[in-house]
């Protein structure tokens, strides 16, 4: 049985933490071919080993004569805990950090059957290799200077950890204001549909009698379906040509009491373009990072965005 301080399970904590993050920024680096500080900290950090780690030790405690069980242990317990910050994080951010979806044998992409296996060596790897002279050398570090370097290291976590979850934060808004920038110009288009309709000439009608002039129109929207932002940008300007070509064609009062709403319509559009290219810029350093140590996430929300942002940061780092 482990009988530790609440300073010693800390400095435990800390050290799997780091252990975690060397493993991880490893093997990353090595699938990607660059360099990768791995995690949701910006610190040589990764919470989650940490947790995993102590869980694994408690868990394990009442199983350590049993190694079938203390594997057992290991792969419920882990993936419990994996499955919990998974959905957590998800829900505080909108953005999966990691996700198993093409995995065989996953459940909603948050743990597959692979990683419970492994949870499991590791526990065995953890409790019967790995802690025995990790153990030793925490116990024999004088209390007072692990004291000091325990709560150092609480300081320096709790601050990264403040940073991160700041940016992880404004990353949602951030992916929220482009879905919401691109909803606006949908109801762009809506309206645009609605004007050339209301004129007694369709768009449809209208690409029968002037196919050159909306040759680039593309899509139609429906309520509740997800659209592309290219399809609605190609939308909108194929729908602006071919009302340019009916105003020209069949001029009527009409198009004179409309006039103002269509320019601003226009003006709508080319604003939302430009808010939407510069949301895409992602200036901030820390929410850059995010992304950059997690080249794996994805969101069902904001699928879309998230691409977008991550293209504008490897043409950024391509230049």
């Amino acid at each position: 049985m482990y009988s530790y301080s609440i300073i010693q399970w800390m400095f435990f904590f800390y050290l799997y933490c780091f252990g975690g993050w060397c493993v991880e920024s490893v093997h990353v680096s090595i699938r990607t071919r660059k360099l990768t500080n791995r995690g949701f900290l910006r610190g040589p950090f990764l919470p989650l080993y940490g947790s995993g780690a102590i869980m694994m030790l408690v868990v394990s405690m009442p199983f350590q004569e049993n190694g079938f069980l203390v594997y057992l242990a290991g792969c419920v317990g882990a993936t419990v805990l994996e499955y919990v910050t998974g959905i957590l994080m998800e829900t505080l951010f909108k953005v999966r950090y990691w996700d198993y979806s093409k995995y065989p044998l996953n459940f909603q992409g948050r743990v597959c059957i692979g990683t419970t296996l492994a949870w499991g060596l590791l526990t065995i790897l953890l409790t019967r290799v790995i802690h025995v002279p990790v153990e030793r050398a925490v116990l024999a570090i004088p209390e007072k200077v692990l004291l000091v370097v325990t709560l150092s290291l609480t300081v320096l976590v709790f601050a990264d950890f403040a940073l991160s979850f700041k940016a992880a934060v404004d990353l949602r808004s951030i992916l929220l204001k482009m879905e919401t920038v691109k909803q606006e110009m949908v109801h762009i288009q809506r309206r645009l549909d609605a004007i050339a309709a209301a004129a007694g000439q369709g768009l449809q009608k209208g690409r029968s009698a002037l196919t050159e002039g909306v040759a680039s129109v593309k899509g139609e929207f429906t309520e509740g379906v997800a659209v592309r932002l290219e399809e609605v940008k190609a939308g909108i300007e194929g729908r602006l040509e071919a009302i340019r070509n009916l105003a020209q064609t069949k001029p009527s009062e009409y198009w004179e009491s409309v006039k103002e709403e269509l320019i601003e319509l226009k003006t709508k559009y080319a604003v939302n373009l430009e808010v939407r290219r510069h949301l895409g810029g992602l200036r901030d350093f820390f929410q850059r990072d995010l992304i950059r140590s997690n080249p794996g996430m994805t969101s069902e929300e904001f699928g879309e965005e998230l691409e977008e942002l991550k293209d504008r940061m490897a043409e950024k780092e391509g230049e």
